[in-house]
């Protein structure tokens, strides 16, 4: 049954469904109606409701039905909008009454010396003001904070995120699946693991697999059931048994490899022996010592009748010599050859593409290099196409500094020292990638795209987003409605003491002139911070809070920092997420239907830039996907230690023209056709009353939309 109910979360948490089964035989429906009305209730009070077709098929259930889902449900939205853990906070009249910084340490300070033994400690030498007695631990139960703070007064504006009545959980997971494993873009960690999840539920098979990752997740499944496995390099055996270990699968970590059982062995030297040529052995040198532990692991000596899988083992043991394509690209470049390179790139369009700048510089001619990039684009995939159109658009005027961007969100940046593309040859190069896009794209049929979906980006790469409530692509651009805002981080420690610092970093139209509010500066004349809490082991929230209309710096950019102990990925719990609220409402520093996003916090970086709030000039606010960390420190990490690292890499995503919806929506209004009967439809929510057979597209599923 726990299986059953995570699997019934994850529809819920990523489908915003409810997977309704058929009532159990033989029952009748009884109070359902009233339960399925006390359920609307409840869920409104986290800011979700139930659809008319959802509450039409409980209100048909037996009443003790609808309340065990209705349970397993509210429990569902609460982890998703952040609402299942107390936020108290350390000011307990927060956002009123937060004291003047200096104030409240001299008061702190009076308080010590009063103390005899803090008194002690406060004439030591060197006084560290953090140890001083109450600070950084609650002053206050949360009971006393729900006491001083009035009922949150329920406002139109308030959101309302409508839950839709889902089919059976079998149905709704395999549907799930088949999105994951299907994807054209690279997923997050959650989300490879909720394809692991469903994939051992599942005993359907997927058609297609585009992606290493997701093929390598999908295999573990398919070698425990002892089906065939779905391989077509040497690196995707290398991949499976990374999973089956326990290990990373996008290898980007080495992995303690487990010992295999004969049948596994034999199943993984089979698979390995039948994709073993002499071109794909050049695959093997990339991750040579991963080669070594698994050959220790698998005995492809025992295993005579996989001579091919022997010669892999012999490759990276060194005794066979073996040259990889991009080995012999880069001696053909090195050596200023560059028609030879693009002859050999010829062997894989992907590869050619994604080197496409680097060619038109050092190339034999412009020409000939569009040429081979024209031949190479049917045979690349749509992600790679789309990835390098966005690319392209962005050299025409190229930035001071080239900031990347890891798997894990982790930024850097350096000097652009690149010199330009004409003019002609990027047009030219985007002509062809548009009519090749295009020629992949399906007939949309009637299209109908929100207007608030247009600047959302086109999900490229999903691997430095985490999954959670109102989450969009990076670069991706949306309103900010309300005039209050105030975000909140949420951290819980596993061992050793960990305190997390919520900051925003305050700056002018061209990104200069820094401020800042923090636990070093409690707030300004339209800001305020909720206090400092240094210890988590029961949980700790920190807040703050912006009143738009009175805000005197366009650029906001909230900041988390791991001032000391764990790490995002090493808590027990972190996220972050954000607010916003009328002038005239009150009510709790976290209030559930004020939550537009909520997001888990990860990676191995100490510092998070999750977004950036951003003042137009036409006075309207608008928010900035990020989704970025930085490295940071060890320890002590502040926000005056990273103004101009911070606004440099906020800077960079706000100013690059991104690939959003808008362009995909104008390619496929060009390829619709009156003769079709279908329905297409993309924006941040389902409609409430789509036309039959209708192709819902939302942020959830947006990677749908990448051609194959």
């Amino acid at each position: 049954m726990p299986f059953v109910e995570n699997l019934e979360d994850l529809i819920i948490s990523r489908r915003l469904r409810v997977p309704v089964g058929a009532a159990p035989a033989g029952s009748t429906p009884g109070w359902g109606e009233q339960a399925a009305r006390q359920l609307d209730a409840a869920l409104l009070s986290v800011g979700f409701k139930c659809s008319a077709a959802l509450l039409d098929r409980l209100s048909g259930l037996p009443g003790e039905t609808v309340v065990d889902l209705g349970v397993r449900v509210l429990a569902a939205v609460r982890r998703l909008v952040g609402d299942h853990v107390q936020h108290n906070a350390y000011f307990i009249d927060f956002p009123a009454n937060v004291p003047d910084t200096l104030e409240f340490w001299a008061g702190l300070l009076r308080e010590a010396l009063l103390d005899p033994v803090a008194a002690a400690r406060v004439r030591a030498p060197a006084l560290d003001l953090l140890t001083l007695p109450g600070y950084g631990r609650y002053q206050h139960s949360y009971a006393d904070l729900l006491a001083a703070h009035a009922e949150l007064m329920p406002l139109a504006g308030d959101r309302v995120t409508v839950l839709e009545l889902g089919g059976s959980l079998e149905s709704e997971t395999r549907a799930l699946y088949f999105s994951l494993a299907a994807s054209e873009v690279p997923l997050a960690e959650e989300d490879l693991a909720a394809l692991r999840a469903l994939a051992a539920f599942c005993d359907a098979e997927p058609e297609r697999v585009p992606m290493r990752e997701n093929r390598a997740v999908v295999n573990e499944a398919r070698l425990a059931a002892g089906r065939s496995l779905l391989v077509d390099t040497v690196t995707d055996v290398l991949r499976l048994a990374c999973g089956c270990s326990g290990g990373d699968v996008t290898l980007s970590a080495p992995t303690r490899f487990r010992s295999f059982r004969r049948g596994e062995r034999r199943a993984l030297l089979r698979a390995l022996d039948a994709v073993a040529t002499p071109a794909k052995l050049g695959d093997v040198p990339r991750h040579r010592e991963q080669w070594k532990r698994l050959g220790e692991r698998l005995h492809p000596g025992e295993y005579p009748q996989f001579p091919g899988a022997a010669a892999v083992f012999e490759v990276a043991r060194g005794v066979r010599r073996a040259t990889g394509l991009g080995s012999r690209v880069e001696t053909a470049l090195s050596a200023g050859r560059a028609a030879e390179a693009v002859d050999l790139l010829g062997e894989a369009p992907g590869a050619l593409l994604r080197r496409l700048d680097h060619l038109l510089r050092t190339g034999p001619s412009a020409g000939a290099v569009l040429d081979a990039a024209r031949a190479a684009a049917a045979g690349a995939s749509g992600r790679v196409l789309l990835s390098l159109r966005e690319h392209l658009q962005n050299r025409l005027s190229p930035a001071t500094r080239r900031v990347f961007t890891n798997r894990e969100g982790r930024a850097w940046a350096t000097p652009d020292s690149r010199p330009p593309l004409e003019e002609a040859v990027v047009a030219d190069a985007l002509a062809l990638l548009d009519e090749e896009i295009t020629r992949r794209l399906p007939d949309p049929g009637e299209l109908i795209v929100d207007p608030d979906a247009l600047d959302v980006a086109l999900p490229l790469s999903g691997k430095a987003v985490a999954p959670g409530l109102g989450m969009l692509p990076r670069g991706s651009l949306s309103r900010l409605d309300g005039e209050s805002l105030r975000f909140f981080v949420h951290w819980r420690q596993s061992e050793q003491r960990t305190d997390y610092d919520l900051s925003a970093l305050l700056l002018d139209a061209s990104f200069g002139n820094p401020e800042h509010i923090s636990w070093t500066n409690y707030g300004n004349d339209f800001g305020a911070y909720s206090g400092d809490v240094t210890d988590a082991a029961a949980g700790a929230s920190e807040f703050i809070d912006i009143r738009l209309a009175a805000a005197t710096k366009p650029v906001i950019i909230p900041e988390v920092h791991v001032y000391t102990g764990e790490s995002f990925n090493v808590a027990a719990e972190a996220f972050f997420g954000f607010m916003t609220r009328d002038a005239e409402q009150e009510g709790r520093p976290f209030e559930p239907r004020t939550v537009r996003m909520k997001s888990d916090l990860r990676g191995s970086g100490r510092v998070a830039l999750p977004l950036v709030f951003l003042r137009g000039d036409d006075g309207v606010w608008r928010v900035k996907w990020l989704h970025l960390y930085l490295r940071g420190y060890p320890d002590f990490n502040r926000v005056e230690g990273n103004r101009v690292t911070g606004s440099l890499l906020a800077r960079s995503v706000v100013e690059r023209d991104y690939l959003r919806v808008r362009y995909l929506a104008g390619l496929l209004r060009s390829k619709s056709s009156t003769a079709s009967a279908h329905t297409t439809y993309i924006g941040l929510h389902a409609p409430a009353t789509p036309p039959a057979g209708a192709r819902v597209f939302t942020p959830s599923t947006l990677h749908e939309l990448i051609p194959a």
